[in-house]
C-alpha cells in the first residue's frame, strides 16, 4: 500500500474511535434528564401507549355534538389522552414551579407568587382531572 492510503486509515480509524469515544462518555445534564423520565411519564399515565396500540379514533360526531370524552372508563377516544396529558403536565408544572418558590428566600414576593401559581396549576389539574372521571362515569 502507499503512504497517503495507509495514512488515510490510520486516520479513519483514530477519528472513528474518537467520535466511539465521544459518543460512549457523554453525560447529558441532570435537567434533560429529568425532563425526559417527566414528559415519559406524562405519556404513560396520559395513556399514550394504549393509543399506540390500540389506535382509536380522534372523536365522534354523534347526535348533532362532537364526544370528546368516551362516555365508558374501559375506553378512550384520542383526545381523552390529549386532556389527560394536558391536565397531568399543568399538575407537573405547578409541582415544579411550588418547588422552585422554595429557592426565593430573599425575594419573599416573588416566592409567594410562585407558590400561588404552582398551587392554582395543581388544583386545575386535579379539578378538571375529576371531572373528566366524572364525566367518563356518567354523572
Amino acid at each position: 500500500m502507499s503512504k497517503s492510503v495507509k495514512k488515510g486509515v490510520s486516520s479513519l480509524s483514530f477519528s472513528m474511535s474518537r467520535l466511539y469515544r465521544a459518543i460512549t462518555t457523554v453525560r447529558p445534564s441532570s435537567f434533560v434528564v429529568s425532563a425526559l423520565v417527566v414528559a415519559v411519564g406524562i405519556f404513560l399515565f396520559g395513556g399514550g401507549l394504549y393509543d399506540l396500540i390500540v389506535k382509536p379514533l380522534p372523536a365522534v360526531y354523534y347526535q348533532g355534538q362532537f364526544l370528546f370524552l368516551y362516555p365508558q372508563l374501559s375506553e378512550q377516544f384520542i383526545s381523552d389522552s390529549i386532556v389527560a396529558m394536558t391536565l397531568y403536565a399543568f399538575g407537573a408544572i405547578g409541582l415544579i414551579m411550588i418547588y422552585q418558590s422554595t429557592k426565593y428566600v430573599y425575594k419573599p414576593r416573588q416566592a409567594y407568587m410562585m407558590l400561588m401559581m404552582g398551587i392554582v396549576l395543581l388544583l386545575i389539574a386535579y379539578i378538571f382531572l375529576e371531572e373528566s372521571i366524572r364525566i367518563k362515569l356518567g354523572r
